[in-house]
């Protein structure tokens, strides 16, 4: 009867509730599967500053969470090397029979409890190096985000320097389409030649191409930014910045005291070297792991046995020379390695600050002089065409130098911008989250 009714209720609930899924109200579910659109739709054309920019992708990056992940697994390093031994619980039962007169029969129960007394010093060294683990978790947390924050206003200026390009090729698109109309009346009331025209159309089609190319260039740049916030951007963003952006004043010596002190990958360097210094203490303490101590208690028809006993590994046929040598070869590699890095890190900050100040000199010369000397050299060359002075080949080399200064002016702004974020990047600047 039971089951009858089991079988009952089984299937009414198994025709049921696909009437209770279609009762539902019609709207629920596009509701909630609209709920993110909706979200990323009020947020379209947001404005970010540089640091906001910033501070979004570092809240979806993936990576950084990877890094975030592994310093939580470092932490949980840490109890797991300091947790003590659990203590050991032996149950025995039995029966006694005799083989002769006078002997008792009867049942017989014991037990015994053994706990290891571990050697502090090994102990010691165990979570010493755990720490340290923990403490190189935590440098390359800070240098994923150094590296993280540096590729996102790197990417950010990229933007900008694509914007800026993308703008060059409008104006040089409308300057040239307004040398290929004056060129076209000239031909056409005979005062040029006829290849003069060809010349000019030649030269703009020339400059859409690059005007499409320009533009291609920016959603790209753009692109490539969403990647690195996890695709979070918003839909029509824009950016508050410019590659004219002021830039702090550099001090060498204090960036190579910088790069020593606050280098989140040589903080990591030294935590491993000093991690593989506490293996070579623990090798040398793991020949003595501890004292077992051990209580036995045993029962039988006529007695009550309570034993009390220690036990310890000798070290006589292995010393742990073997972890201790290996211990040693990784300490020496992990010295190597920092000594190596460091030297590295020096000449790269060298180079980077080097690199800065020649962006500087080519912006200062571009920006003051050559930038103004091409454009009064395209209106010389605009008004000798219209006096019939000069020919269209000296306007259009006239606007081709133009077009070259700028580019290059764009192109030193945004060196100068990744020289100082490359700076920031190796003194670890943006490694510790303010």
């Amino acid at each position: 009867m039971n089951k009858t009714k089991i079988w009952r209720r089984w299937t009414a609930s198994l025709l049921l509730c696909p009437l209770a899924v279609l009762a539902q109200p019609a709207s629920e579910a596009p509701q909630r599967a609209s709920a993110t659109p909706a979200a990323t739709a009020a947020e379209a054309g947001t404005a970010y500053t540089l640091d906001a920019l910033v501070e979004r992708v570092l809240t979806h990056n993936p990576t950084l969470q990877g890094a975030r992940s592994a310093r939580v697994q470092a932490e949980a390093g840490i109890r797991t090397a300091g947790a003590l031994p659990n203590p050991r619980l032996e149950v025995s039962d039995g029966r006694q029979r005799p083989n002769g007169v006078g002997g008792t029969n009867g049942s017989i129960t014991g037990w015994g409890v053994s706990q290891l007394i571990e050697n502090p010093w090994l102990r010691s060294a165990r979570v010493d190096a755990a720490e340290q683990g923990l403490r190189n978790s935590e440098a390359q947390l800070g240098l994923t985000r150094a590296e993280v924050v540096a590729q996102a206003k790197l990417r950010a200026y990229e933007v900008l320097l694509r914007i800026e390009e993308s703008r060059a090729a409008d104006d040089e698109l409308q300057l040239l389409e307004q040398t290929r109309d004056r060129v076209r009346v000239r031909v056409d009331s005979g005062e040029a030649a006829r290849y003069e025209i060809i010349k000019a159309e030649a030269e703009f089609i020339s400059a859409r191409q690059r005007q499409q190319t320009a533009q291609l260039a920016v959603e790209q740049a753009r692109i490539r930014l969403n990647q690195l916030a996890g695709g979070q951007l918003p839909l029509g963003w824009t950016l508050n910045a410019r590659l004219e952006d002021a830039l702090p004043p550099v001090q060498a010596p204090l960036l190579r005291e910088q790069l020593l002190s606050t280098n989140p990958e040589l903080q990591g360097l030294r935590a491993q070297l000093e991690r593989q210094q506490a293996r070579v203490r623990e090798a040398s303490a793991s020949r003595w792991p501890g004292v077992e101590l051990r209580y036995d208690d045993l029962r039988d028809p006529d007695n009550r046995q309570g034993v009390i006993g220690a036990s310890i590994q000798i070290p006589l046929l292995d010393q742990k020379r073997g972890p201790r040598a290996e211990a040693e070869a990784e300490t020496t590699r992990a010295r190597t390695r920092l000594e190596a890095r460091q030297i590295e890190l020096q000449l790269q900050l060298d180079s980077a600050v080097m690199a800065l100040e020649m962006a500087r000199l080519r912006v200062e010369a571009l920006g003051q002089g050559a930038i103004r000397d091409a454009e009064a050299a395209v209106r010389v060359a605009q008004a000798a065409y219209r006096f019939g002075e000069r020919g269209i080949l000296d306007v259009l080399d006239a606007q081709r130098v133009l077009r070259t200064v700028r580019a290059d002016l764009l192109q030193a702004r945004y060196q100068q911008q990744a020289a100082a974020i490359e700076i920031d990047l190796l003194t670890g600047r943006d490694a510790v989250q303010p």
